[in-house]
């Protein structure tokens, strides 16, 4: 044993200093990076792309009628409420129409009136003629005795006296027939225009539409003048900007613009330029334009909408949409390198059209980049991009 023993001891020394050589410090392990497959992978570009101002503006319906009263009236029955979508012709209002009607009775009685009396007009001129001719030959004869010296000169000139009394007895009658018929034609025209005024008792839809708002309830007093309903067509709408004299000059008619009604939520719509007020406000110094929108069932009067006005063309970075992410305040995307390792970057986006969005720093052309991050991907991590 005693001989065994340093043989032992020495090979006791070399295990362990064996062992210590190999020691692995904590920490300092190497980990492979994941691995993300099926990622999208695209380069940035640089292309020219327009410059847009944004004007902003409110939809109004092609058509917005406010309906008012002809009459002085109470108003004795409303058939309609707000939302209501109605035809040409449909009853709306009706009006008390006791007045109407009493002034119809007495129009006609006016009618009748002056009738009998260019009856009795006629009559008198009847008469008056039968006393002209019976005038006339008493005359002849009296002028016939005269001649043979038969009759005295002063009974002749009586005769003939009353001879030029029925003439002009006759004119005035025949005047007197004129005034009459001129009377009924009066009372026939006064007549017409209480019964067209009868009609405006009921008030109807002047086109198509949608009733939008009401203004009076039944019982109310009916002024002329006086809006009672507002009714707005359901097609043909338009959106009214206010354009700032500084791009008055990027518009002119018929001009092809791209409208954005948020509220929609279907895109942007293709409208047209129809109108551009020529003087500008003089507080604002903007123009009103009008854009015509294509037919489109959701949209209502009094949305929002931005107009796009291109101003010019311009260099810019886009990239797709989906590949911007948003952590807190912070806005980045993942850069894949020539290893194919992704890596967070901050950058500064400008601004979104369609499904792309501009970058105005961090990024630059060429570099490669996570088009549409999935869950899985961390930075660091090894992608794979799809085929």
């Amino acid at each position: 044993m005693k001989k065994r023993l340093p043989l032992i001891i020495i090979l006791l020394l070399a295990f362990y200093t064996f062992a210590c050589g190999d020691k692995i410090e904590p920490g300092t392990a190497k980990k492979s990076p994941p691995v993300v497959k099926d990622v999208s992978v695209s380069t940035a570009r640089i292309t020219d792309q327009p410059i847009i101002y944004e004007a902003v503006g409110t939809v109004q319906a092609g058509i917005s009628s406010k309906l008012s009263s002809k009459l002085l009236g109470t108003v004795d029955s409303i058939r309609v409420r707000e939302g209501d979508r109605v035809k040409k012709g449909e009853v709306l209002i009706i009006l008390d129409q006791r007045q109407v009607k009493a002034q119809v009775r007495k129009a006609e009685a006016g009618l009748a009136e002056a009738g009998k009396a260019l009856t009795a007009a006629i009559s008198a001129r009847d008469a008056a003629a039968a006393q002209k001719k019976l005038s006339f030959a008493t005359y002849e004869r009296y002028r016939d005795l005269k001649n043979q010296a038969m009759v005295s000169a002063q009974i002749f000139e009586e005769k003939e006296a009353g001879y030029q009394q029925a003439e002009a007895g006759l004119e005035k009658a025949g005047a007197m027939v004129a005034a009459a018929r001129a009377r009924v034609k009066q009372a026939e025209a006064n007549l017409a225009a209480v019964r067209v005024t009868s009609k405006d008792a009921v008030i109807t839809a002047p086109h198509d539409g949608i009733i939008t708002a009401k203004l009076v309830d039944k019982g109310d007093l009916a002024s002329p003048g006086t809006p009672l309903l507002t009714i707005e067509t359901t097609r043909g709408f338009c959106v009214d900007m206010l354009l700032p004299e500084t791009y008055i000059g990027y518009v002119k008619p018929r001009q092809k613009v791209s409208v954005e009604v948020p509220a929609l939520k279907t895109g942007p719509l293709a409208g047209n330029v129809c109108t551009i007020v020529p003087s500008a406000d003089q507080k604002s110094r903007s123009f009103i334009v009008k854009i015509n929108l294509p037919i489109e069932r959701s949209v209502t009067s009094g949305m929002f909408a931005r107009v796009q006005i291109p101003t010019g063309r311009s260099k810019k970075l886009l990239i797709n949409r989906n590949a911007v992410i948003v952590r807190g305040q912070l806005t980045g995307l993942y850069l894949v390198d020539a290893d194919n390792i992704a890596h967070f970057r901050l950058i500064r986006p400008g601004k979104s059209s369609g499904d792309s969005v501009e970058v105005l720093s961090g990024l630059k052309e060429g570099d490669r980049y996570v088009a549409e991050p999935v869950p899985a991907l961390v930075d660091g991590a090894r992608v794979e991009a799809t085929p």
